[in-house]
């Protein structure tokens, strides 16, 4: 049995002329109904005459082309406007001339091209027509009253060049909002990639560097070639949920980067020659939204700095878990080599780290110490999927 919720969206899957087609049914059927016949529009003054087969083609003429007015717009147009002059000019006055209206609101929001041209030719044929009704009626009817009906025709097509507009705008909207979500998604892998290879290969470089060092010491080269070795793999795998991330088809990977994985960074990190001091207080939420990961990135980028501009500086790691934040503070003390060198090199790193913290309406600082070295802050608030 088919749900009741699921009816609309049955009937949006038939073709537009299907669901078009019952507001002319239903016109047909009203202006054949005794009781509404001959009181409808009339346009000239002349007499009321009874139905017979050519008002039901009139009819018929003024309202089943209603179902290609979004089809055929121009089509269903003119055919109206024929049925409608059939009808006056016979003295019909059916109710089915209520088309005439939804034919003009129609062309004027769904024609494509030649819109005024459209305007233009209509309105030349409304002048025989009101010339003849003129002739035929009783002469009540003044020019000015066939005037005032053609400035009420220009209403609905005010209307449907109004609906035409709003949709255009609303079509450039979503377009604007794409592009910037497009855009947003690029500079968020941009800086993923950042943070993830920077902090990577700074740290097999560095190892690296020292591995050279070590030729008359097998055990320590060995232990050096193999922290090379697993600091590549990290990058893999961290690489490869990232472009698993950028597959629309993945699903949550349980090798995330997170808060809790922060103890393998540092240690990750004091194998490279940095002497680490890492401190955590309290215990992870249950659902921290984002802010695990950018307290993550937080740490690394802070740890990839002192690695390149601080190496050897005695670095410190600070994390408490909050209630409803997470709060990160990474400094060094100064005294290794290159202490002196900008913490934040280009800057990319760090800008990037304040627009995750900012995305999630936290607060960010970089910056030098008095007393030499840098330290980097963030609070972090928790619980938001942004």
């Amino acid at each position: 049995m088919i749900s009741v919720r699921r009816i609309p969206e049955i009937w949006h899957r038939f073709d537009v002329t299907v669901r078009d087609l019952p507001l002319g049914l239903l016109i047909f059927a009203g202006a054949l109904i005794p009781s509404f016949q001959n009181h409808g529009t009339q346009l000239g003054g002349l007499p009321a005459r009874p139905f017979d087969a050519l008002a039901i083609v009139a009819v018929a003429l003024q309202s089943l082309p209603l179902a290609v007015r979004r089809r055929w717009p121009v089509v269903c147009l003119a055919l109206v406007s024929l049925g409608f002059a059939v009808d006056q000019l016979r003295g019909y006055h059916s109710f089915a001339g209520t088309a005439m209206p939804v034919a003009l609101v129609s062309v004027a929001s769904h024609l494509e091209r030649h819109r005024r041209t459209t305007a233009l030719v209509f309105s030349v044929m409304y002048l025989p027509l009101a010339v003849a009704l003129h002739r035929l009626g009783s002469g009540a009817e003044t020019p000015s009253e066939f005037a005032m009906y053609y400035l009420a025709l220009a209403l609905p097509w005010g209307m449907g060049a109004w609906l035409r507009s709003t949709r255009a705008m609303e079509a450039d909207r979503r377009r604007r909002v794409a592009e910037a979500t497009r855009a947003a998604e690029r500079a968020r892998i941009a800086r993923e990639l950042h943070d993830v290879v920077t902090h990577h290969v700074t740290a097999m470089v560095v190892q690296a560097e020292a591995a050279r060092y070590l030729t008359a010491a097998p055990e320590r080269l060995d232990q050096a070639l193999t922290a090379v070795t697993e600091t590549g793999r990290r990058a893999t795998s961290d690489l490869r949920h990232l472009l698993d991330l950028i597959n629309p088809d993945h699903g949550m990977d349980a090798t995330a980067p997170t808060v809790g994985r922060l103890r393998t960074l540092v240690e990750q990190t004091r194998r490279s020659g940095q002497p680490v001091e890492f401190t955590e207080e309290g215990a992870p939420a249950g659902s921290t939204g984002s802010a695990d990961l950018v307290a993550y990135r937080v740490v690394q980028e802070a740890l990839t700095n002192a690695l390149k501009y601080a190496h050897g500086s005695r670095t410190s790691v600070q994390v408490h878990h909050g209630e409803s934040e997470i709060t990160v503070e990474v400094s060094t003390d100064g005294s290794g080599s290159r202490a002196t060198a900008s913490p934040g090199g280009s800057g990319r790193g760090l800008a990037g780290l304040r627009e995750r913290v900012d995305v999630l309406g936290g607060d960010f600082s970089a910056g030098a110490r008095t007393n030499g070295g840098f330290v980097v802050r963030a609070r972090i608030p928790a619980g938001s999927p942004s």
